[in-house]
């Protein structure tokens, strides 16, 4: 979804809008404290590592999610990916297939799927038990912190760029309120340039996106376009390594494009002599046709402490279900 702007905006008329519908947000966030007291919650026989966030819209999960799945396949576990599923229609749950295009599954679990296998479903707890049955032994949950359908062994908590005006939905941006979030959490990853919750206890894990492969961006004039929630954070990176930026374009997240949408978005490319290129998350979302004369930019999640990553890891592992 494309946030409010009076989430942001500072004016009386962003302050009012907000203050009317606050009472609302406190109902939402008292909500979801009834459904964690309320959950029964499944447990796998597979270890549970939940990658989830207090807010709405894009703070960077799915990057982190496939970084940590890597460092676990690193260590010999058998991995899977439990999603979602954003914008599908297959029947759940099932496994995402090499023949999967974007309109079955959604976006995010052919980029999750890419690294380990995948499993969609909304109901967490019927997909656990798929992943049960092939005898996996660690889910790594892509968003849920506010699901509670099923037990997890270790949640982390990512913050983007902050918490706007720190009011909950519909008011806001955030799900719940920030210590009753933070209070289901294990650790904190901080993906962006926003401050730390105060008095946080929490370990603090700060991570960054880093290109992957050899394609040199400096000096090349680039035409980003990108349908995610946070493309702004696509267009810095671009700049940042040294890419000249001659014009950008934003979609809605998980916009589906259509073939006049990229064919104008070409010939506009074109009149600037400019590459034109895209995230990854975007990338699959485009036909092969469409995927012609588009680079995209891969990147990747390093972790600043990766040693807190590691001793969470390692006590996960050592944890008896």
């Amino acid at each position: 979804m494309r946030p409010p702007d009076f989430w942001t905006r500072t004016d009386a008329a962003a302050r009012l809008t907000s203050a009317i519908l606050a009472p609302l947000g406190w109902i939402y966030g008292a909500s979801v404290a009834v459904r964690a007291r309320r959950a029964r919650p499944f447990r796998s026989r597979a270890k549970v590592i939940c990658v989830g966030n207090l807010t709405v819209g894009g703070t960077g999960k799915t990057p982190i999610a496939l970084e940590i799945a890597r460092l676990l396949l690193a260590r010999g576990n058998r991995v899977v990916f439990l999603t979602s599923g954003y914008g599908g229609r297959v029947p759940e749950p099932r496994f995402v297939a090499a023949s999967d295009s974007c309109s079955d599954v959604g976006d995010e679990p052919l980029l999750l799927a890419a690294v380990a296998p995948a499993i969609v479903a909304h109901d967490r707890t019927a997909g656990a038990r798929l992943a049960d049955e092939q005898g996996f032994d660690v889910i790594v949950m892509d968003d849920g912190h506010q699901n509670f359908s099923l037990a997890k062994d270790l949640a982390l908590v990512v913050i983007g760029s902050g918490f706007a005006n720190n009011r909950m939905l519909p008011a806001g941006p955030l799900r719940e309120p920030v210590a009753q979030g933070l209070r289901r959490a294990d650790a904190v990853i901080l993906h962006g340039d926003g401050p730390p919750p105060a008095n946080l206890s929490l370990p603090l894990v700060e991570s960054r996106l880093v290109p992957l492969g050899d394609t040199p961006w400096s000096g090349k004039r680039v035409m980003p376009f990108a349908g995610i929630a946070n493309p702004e954070r696509f267009f810095s990176l671009l700049a940042d390594l040294g890419a000249n930026v001659v014009e950008v374009r934003t979609f809605a997240d998980h916009h589906p494009y259509s073939p006049a949408e990229i064919a104008q978005l070409k010939s506009r490319a074109l009149a600037e002599n400019a590459l034109l290129v895209t995230t990854e998350k975007d990338f699959v979302r485009l036909s092969p046709d469409q995927r012609e004369g588009i680079e995209q930019l891969r990147v990747r999640v390093e972790f600043k402490q990766s040693g807190v990553i590691d001793r969470l890891l390692n006590e996960v592992s050592a944890r008896s279900v």
